[in-house]
């Protein structure tokens, strides 16, 4: 693993990072496309130590995982700015996230079945009165009439930072210099 610049925004906490993993909504899955980089933004979960998403059984996604399977998927929020009346001090509260593995799909059903079942308990919390069914998965059909398929990575590498929230020192509308 490359280390990391920055050393003083390491994040090392496993428990503030399954956190994160668990309540961000947004991933972005970056892949390598020949010589071309592809990221795309996908829901996802964190389940057992790996990203779990979803998609279509077809497509460029997919044509370039089965290509190369080398994956990273980034996580981050932005908690807003930092102001300082030293211009090149204003900065953004944040944390990221950076997975490492490989894509490769989930072909055991039960195993599909759970990370859909948390990827719906994630997005829309309460809102089925009954769990997914297995049939579900393995029989829907897309509008355009691809199967849904299932993918992980295995994080081998993780990297977190973040530069945490300053109560005192966070930006708001209409806050000026003269504030501080």
């Amino acid at each position: 693993m490359i280390p990391m610049r920055q050393m003083k925004l390491e994040c090392t906490d496993q428990h503030k990072i399954n956190r994160f993993l668990d309540t961000e909504k947004t991933g972005f899955l970056g892949l390598a496309d020949g010589d071309a980089p592809y990221t795309i933004p996908l829901n996802f979960v964190w389940m057992d130590g790996a990203i779990y998403f979803h998609g279509a059984s077809e497509g460029r996604k997919v044509n370039i995982i089965e290509k190369n399977p080398k994956a990273c998927f980034t996580v981050s929020a932005d908690l807003g700015t930092i102001s300082d009346p030293v211009p090149t001090k204003t900065d953004t509260a944040y944390m990221s996230v950076i997975i490492f593995g490989e894509a490769e799909k989930v072909n055991n059903l039960d195993e599909a079945v759970l990370a859909m079942q948390k990827m719906l308990d994630k997005y829309v919390p309460g809102y089925y009165d009954k769990a997914l069914s297995s049939s579900h998965v393995e029989k829907y059909r897309s509008s355009l009439g691809s199967r849904t398929a299932v993918y992980k990575i295995r994080a081998v590498e993780l990297s977190a930072k973040e530069n945490p929230v300053q109560l005192e020192k966070m930006f708001y509308q209409g806050k000026t210099v003269k504030d501080e």
